[in-house]
């Protein structure tokens, strides 16, 4: 089956980005001049999906405002003939794209908000993408593939669950979801073993999980089946674990760069980069930061 429905849980509350975040939903801080969400629900289009579910929660209305229509604005452009500009507020939601909305009651962690969009997801695979991580495939912005069409692409050749990863710091590893793998075939290769977090020591390997995920239906009984961790939450990569030996389960090193913008400094590095390979801006931000560097 192909893969038509995208997930993104969004309901989590930024702490990270306060006091930025008291009003403003983490996913709609703008990096450049698109909030982090429309970067993920952009990649998701490319990659041929068209039905997005949003796992929301409290205070998270201006992400369904953005991808509404706003017939108000849109009447202003038109009366001040900025055609330009309404075409750029009209590629917000495409109309062949369908978002759809559903609430995360409590914050239970990943695996919760996954399971939240089950019905709407149904029997189906599907992919999961998390706005904090912003993924640029390599050569993206020159018509190249983004990360989850690289992934699509890998599930279309041998379907299964397949894990966006990347190599890490030995030192990083408690940090991240980190695969145990074998049979490496180009950047394909099977997970044999999932560890949530390993100390440096004892990590399988350097091969860390990133945000994008291409589930199959089996992942939601495989998270239901799973006891709470710290903080009772509901890990998405128990669920995953669980289905090593059931099904295939396949981790992907992509082509590109993750910016993790649930930090300050992934947020700053991914605004630092794209503004210079933006080329309205790049020769302007090029001039600032060689004279504030001296």
């Amino acid at each position: 089956m192909k893969i038509q429905k995208a997930v993104f849980p969004v309901g989590g509350m930024g702490t990270r980005f306060l006091p930025a975040t008291k009003a403003i939903p983490k996913e709609m801080l703008p990096v450049v001049d698109k909030p982090l969400i429309q970067y993920a629900v952009e990649e998701a289009y490319a990659a041929g999906i068209r039905e997005m579910i949003f796992v929301t929660g409290r205070h998270k209305r201006a992400i369904e405002d953005h991808f509404d229509t706003a017939y108000e604005l849109e009447a202003e452009l038109e009366a001040g003939n900025k055609r330009a500009l309404l075409e750029l507020v009209h590629a917000i939601k495409p109309d062949d794209m369908d978002c759809v909305y559903v609430r995360q009651p409590r914050a239970l962690g990943l695996g919760h908000a996954v399971l939240c969009a089950e019905r709407l997801v149904g029997d189906e695979p599907f992919a999961v993408l998390l706005a904090d991580d912003l993924m640029m495939g390599r050569d993206q912005t020159r018509g190249g593939p983004t990360v989850l069409q690289q992934m699509v692409q890998a599930y279309e050749r041998d379907p299964g669950t397949v894990l966006a990863v990347q190599d890490v710091p030995r030192s990083e590893t408690r940090r991240y979801g980190v695969v145990d793998v074998r049979g490496v075939s180009g950047n394909v290769a099977e997970v044999f073993g999932m560890v949530e977090k390993p100390l440096p020591e004892v990590a399988p390997s350097t091969l860390a999980v990133a945000g994008r995920y291409i589930l199959t239906p089996a992942v939601f009984d495989s998270i239901r089946r799973q006891p709470r961790g710290a903080g009772g939450e509901i890990q998405l990569t128990d669920g995953i674990a669980a289905l090593i030996g059931t099904e295939k389960v396949f981790a992907f090193r992509y082509e590109g760069t993750r910016y993790d913008c649930g930090s300050k400094e992934g947020f700053l590095e991914a605004t630092i980069d794209l503004a210079l390979a933006n080329p309205e801006l790049s020769a302007a931000v090029r001039a600032h930061m060689l004279k504030a560097l001296g």
